[in-house]
């Protein structure tokens, strides 16, 4: 007989991340069906998961293994920020409004989502976005292949002017002394 699982991962916040966790559950006999950011459905010839089994493997590589439901919908809320700022851009309409676009996919008020997130992170799911959308632009700064104006309209700001006060705001840079730095000020997207 065998049984199946979703599991939710914190800290997958990269296609690496991805590999990693994929590798690891196949190495203990796990068949995953479908992973994404944060999130994993695995299916085992075994008649129980290994749950105890699968939360060392992970936490050994970083991961945590989440099982409060709270504390998977912070995770999910995340992913969905993550996923469109950095991984689905091209393809993301400037105008989405997060918020919107969150409470659709969880199908839960938006309000409910912001407190649980706000209480349990120190900050608003805002004030979380906005942390995300200046690491991509630290990202498109440093590739250089954009202008600052083509970047804020990627990442949905209004303005230039807009994304390069938050910029400052966030970094304590202008944005051209961030592109003219000797060091490498971006931050890895888990630790923020």
């Amino acid at each position: 007989m065998s049984s199946s699982a979703k599991l939710f991962v914190k800290n997958m916040v990269c296609n690496r991340c991805i590999k990693v966790v994929k590798e690891e559950l196949e190495k203990i006999d796990l068949i995953v069906e479908s992973i994404s950011l944060g999130e994993v459905d695995v299916t085992s010839n075994l008649d129980i998961i290994p749950f105890a089994q699968i939360k060392r493997l992970l936490e050994r590589e970083g991961f945590e293994l989440l099982e409060d439901k709270k504390t998977k919908i912070i995770e999910k809320i995340k992913r969905i920020i993550l996923e469109n700022i950095h991984y689905k851009f091209e393809t993301l309409d400037p105008t989405v409004n997060f918020s919107d676009l969150i409470a659709s996919e969880l199908k839960l008020d938006y309000p409910y989502l912001s407190k649980i997130f706000s209480s349990n992170q120190g900050i608003t799911i805002e004030q979380f976005a906005i942390l995300q959308k200046i690491e991509r632009a630290k990202e498109l700064l440093k590739y250089g292949e954009l202008s600052l104006s083509e970047i804020a309209y990627q990442l949905g700001y209004s303005s230039v002017q807009h994304l390069s006060n938050q910029f400052k705001k966030v970094t304590g840079l202008t944005a051209s002394q961030f592109k003219t730095q000797a060091t490498d000020l971006r931050k890895p997207l888990d630790a923020i």
